[in-house]
């Protein structure tokens, strides 16, 4: 029973520790757990009550009220009846009805669309920069994980060579010296493997931080497929679209100002009892109609002045307009020609990397012979090491100037 159990386990184990995941399940799992994307869909849901309740103030107001009311005459001191009516009851249903003109009411509208355009941008914004940084996180712990596999490449390498230098050794080929020169090379090569284990560990253990997880499963990454994106034109980028909306908001509460100083209409009416039982109470059951007309004439010229402010705000929202989109092409420049950098080192270093191979298989060659210095060859394979990490460098660096172009460049 304890076999069959210990079996489990550690098939269980196996299981955990193969498993492979990609870029996107981080991507998800991190807008899922996201609390800044969950508020920003909360206010985009409110924002659209907010509408509904506006369509509902432009219906009839309808309301009941009930009132009693008794002024008594005590010793001939009481209020003048001729005002209190001695005493009243009313039971009556009003209805207040505004009329809102064709631009007043689109224009209202408008406000709420705004809004929420706001909120949904701020929303795409969100969801860029959380994608962003889980990318960036990402390219880092994949590359963390292929340099443990080249590293145990190397020191699989370095171990059979060691086999071999040990037993030209004992057959005095080689220098006891030799020997030890080598083991030590080894050594150090196991420890910068563990180091990179540990390294891997922690990139991933931020990596899931980053995505909103509590998984401490050890777990495989997929090689990112992270491709350029097609640079769309700058005035359609969200970033952009800030400064749209704003521009828009400013026009749209000109109109709401306007609309504030047109004459306001209302239609008024109730139905129901309304008596001071002073003359046949039972026939006072009725009902009136009435109308309500606002028409603004003077405000020490506030209009002017809110229209003047409008109109400033409008000036300082082009300025950052121009700034930022100056500010935006310039940095895109700067991506790309660091990309095209990227690009010329990683020629350089692939030439290096056909010589170091074709240094170390030689020196493999004379090995056996003993004609190889050992010297040269600790070196030689020092020279491999640093330059394929140089190169996963390289590849890092690449993939994060592609991430950050598509931020920038891309809506998605």
């Amino acid at each position: 029973m304890n076999l069959k159990l210990i079996v489990i386990l550690f098939l269980c184990c196996i299981k955990s520790y193969s498993q492979e995941k990609d870029l996107n399940y981080f991507l998800g799992k991190a807008q899922t757990n996201s609390p800044l994307i969950t508020d920003i869909k909360n206010q985009i849901h409110s924002a659209s009550l907010d509408s509904l309740l506006f369509r509902a103030t432009r219906k009839p107001q309808v309301s009941g009220n009930l009132l009693a009311n008794y002024a008594p005459i005590i010793d001939d001191f009481g209020y003048d009846t001729a005002l209190s009516n001695h005493h009243t009851v009313s039971g009556m249903v009003g209805v207040n009805q505004r009329i809102l003109g064709a631009n007043q009411i689109n224009s209202q509208a408008e406000t709420f669309k705004l809004i929420k355009d706001a909120l949904v941008l701020n929303k795409k914004i969100a969801v860029k920069d959380l994608n962003k940084s889980i990318i960036a996180q990402y390219i880092s712990t994949s590359a963390s994980g292929e340099q443990i596999v080249y590293n145990q490449e190397i020191e699989k390498l370095l171990k059979q060579e060691t086999l071999i230098l040990k037993k030209l050794t004992q057959n005095s080929v080689y220098k006891q010296t030799d020997y030890l020169t080598f083991s030590a090379t080894v050594q150090q090569q196991e420890l910068v493997l563990l180091q990179l284990k540990q390294q891997y560990q922690n990139d991933l253990a931020l990596l899931n931080y980053l995505s909103g997880e509590t998984d401490t499963v050890s777990v495989s990454l997929k090689k990112p497929e992270i491709t350029l994106k097609s640079i769309q034109n700058s005035d359609q980028i969200v970033f952009m679209k800030q400064f749209e909306i704003d521009s828009l908001k400013l026009q749209n509460q000109n109109k709401l100002i306007d609309n504030a100083y047109k004459p306001s209409l209302s239609l008024l009416g109730d139905a129901g009892y309304w008596s001071s039982f002073a003359y046949l109470p039972y026939k006072n059951i009725g009902f009136s109609l009435g109308l309500g007309l606002s028409i603004p004439i003077y405000d020490g010229h506030q209009r002017s002045l809110q229209h003047q402010k409008n109109e400033t705000a409008l000036a300082t929202n082009l300025a950052y307009k121009s700034n930022f989109n100056r500010q935006y092409q310039q940095q895109l420049l700067m991506l790309n020609q660091k990309l095209r950098q990227q690009a010329e080192i990683g020629n350089q270093l692939q030439s290096q990397l056909v010589i170091a191979e074709a240094l170390i298989e030689a020196n493999k060659k004379l090995l056996p012979t003993g004609d190889a210095q050992i010297t040269e060859f600790v070196i030689a394979l020092g020279n491999l090491i640093n330059i394929k990490n140089a190169i996963s460098q390289n590849n890092i660096n690449k993939l994060q100037i592609i991430n950050e172009i598509n931020y920038w460049s891309f809506n998605e």
